[in-house]
């Protein structure tokens, strides 16, 4: 009986000790919740917002191997029954310079989403995704990502290659199998969409001037199949370079067009027909 209660003791003390050093890790993330708390109001107004909300499954590294290219995958899945649909995804990075990263809109009457694209973190930070439903309901998901400098980081390619491919698009359909398990969407088919362009945040230096490259990058992307929207996409700094979206869909047998474009101006066209 002495060794049993011993044994109570010791697994009390030990779970005890565990809640302590997680709620300490919490309580030590700089500025936790003080940058969300001035942002909400200035995207979202006053608007209620369902935080932790298990509509909305958010993944990314907590430790970033290269904060200016930071995987995330989010999931949006609605229950059985449930007569609303997925309307709006906003990506946010709290401690950011310019924290809204994405908001993509999506067409058709989807009941779940998988979208995974690359993000950069300026430094550690929450990073957010928010799911709007057609009722005007908001439903977040966070994950808190160390990492440093995304923002500022050297471009990976010189100048004169970035300029040559400059807004060359790669565009696939294919079976989905890796962006997650929770929801059909997930387990469907993907459309993968790459644009080369360096997406300059403005905070990058020219090793030759050592002066600051203008931001310029891509800030708009919509995607149609035949007349119908896929999602479209207003975007900021905060994507990485070359921006990557995967996104989930019901192929219908007709072709896939893009339309983009930058700060500049310019305009970026691709498509993808149909298999015969």
């Amino acid at each position: 009986m002495h060794r049993y209660q011993r044994r109570l003791r010791l697994f009390l003390a030990v779970t005890l000790f565990s809640a302590l050093a997680v709620n300490a890790a919490a309580a030590q993330e700089p500025g936790a919740d003080a940058s969300w708390k001035s942002l909400r109001p200035d995207i979202f107004g006053e608007r209620p917002i369902e935080e932790a909300s298990p509509l909305v499954r958010l993944t990314a590294p907590k430790r970033a191997e290269d904060a200016a290219m930071v995987p995330i995958d989010v999931e949006i899945v609605l229950p059985e029954g449930d007569p609303r649909t997925v309307s709006k995804l906003t990506l946010i990075v709290d401690e950011n310079p310019a924290p809204l990263a994405a908001t993509f809109t999506f067409g058709g009457s989807r009941r779940d989403v998988a979208l995974g694209t690359r993000l950069r973190v300026n430094s550690y930070s929450y990073v957010r995704a928010i799911a709007e439903t057609s009722d005007g309901g908001l439903h977040m998901a966070e994950r808190y990502v160390k990492a440093s400098g995304g923002c500022s980081a050297p471009a990976m390619k010189d100048e004169e290659a970035q300029l040559k491919n400059l807004g060359q698009l790669k565009l696939k359909s294919v079976k989905a199998d890796g962006m997650g398990d929770a929801s059909q969407a997930s387990r469907v088919s993907q459309l993968q969409l790459m644009i080369r362009h360096p997406n300059y945040s403005g905070l990058q230096m020219d090793p030759l001037t050592r002066a600051y490259i203008p931001a310029k990058f891509v800030d708009n992307i919509r995607v149609t199949q035949g007349d119908e929207l896929i999602f479209s996409m207003v975007g900021g700094i905060s994507l990485s370079e070359d921006p990557a979206i995967r996104v989930s869909y019901d192929p219908d047998g007709k072709e896939v067009h893009v339309d983009a474009g930058d700060t500049d101006g310019r305009k970026f066209e691709g498509e993808l027909k149909p298999a015969s």
